[in-house]
């Protein structure tokens, strides 16, 4: 466990990473300022992070172990005997539970602001459904890809989310809608033999 003045110190420097993204882009952003910000010295932050895109993967990194606890917790709660569309749609959920929880920072994922922010985040995402994915090919015969079949979970997701951003539903209604779209797209069979 590491000691307490170090997470102190990390936590300092991910929130003030955090509210320098509000007013400028992750690529204009120096370590001199975020350190004058937090008020922690540059030794220390080297002592830390090699640079900040390291502090940046250390912030993701708490994302996703916090994304992958509650996905693990939803799986044994909802999905005991591992139904294909049960798990991908608790994985939804977690990421979208995530998401929207932690909106002071994801909300800079875009990738016309901040492109790096956007591919990192996305290829955590992508690697993800990957992962999960292997998982299901160990039990079912998929007709496509782990990586093809999460490239079109993810993007399809992801689109879904943006246009219902667009024309303003509802964050409930776009949970629902996707947890439905993604679970008749799963039980269609499309993706895997005998799951229709």
């Amino acid at each position: 466990m590491e000691d307490k003045r170090i997470v102190k110190t990390k936590r300092s420097l991910k929130a003030t990473l955090i509210e320098m993204l509000e007013k400028e882009d992750f690529e204009h952003i120096s370590i001199t300022a975020l350190c004058r910000r937090a008020e922690v010295s540059r030794i220390t932050f080297y002592s830390h992070y090699n640079d900040k895109y390291a502090l940046l993967d250390d912030i993701f990194n708490d994302m996703l172990r916090i994304g992958t606890e509650d996905y693990q917790r939803r799986q044994k709660e909802n999905n005991p005997s591992r139904r294909l569309a049960a798990g991908y749609v608790n994985m939804l959920d977690s990421i979208l539970e995530l998401y929207y929880e932690r909106f002071d920072f994801f909300q800079h994922t875009n990738p016309e602001k901040n492109p790096y922010l956007a591919s990192r985040f996305y290829s955590i995402v992508l690697d993800t459904v990957e992962i999960h994915t292997l998982h299901v090919k160990k039990r079912l015969q998929l007709r496509y890809s782990p990586k093809k079949i999460a490239g079109f979970v993810c993007f399809g997701m992801l689109g879904f989310v943006n246009e219902s951003h667009r024309e303003k539903t509802p964050l409930e209604e776009i949970k629902e809608q996707a947890r439905e779209l993604l679970t008749d797209l799963l039980k269609s069979g499309i993706l895997a033999e005998g799951e229709g």
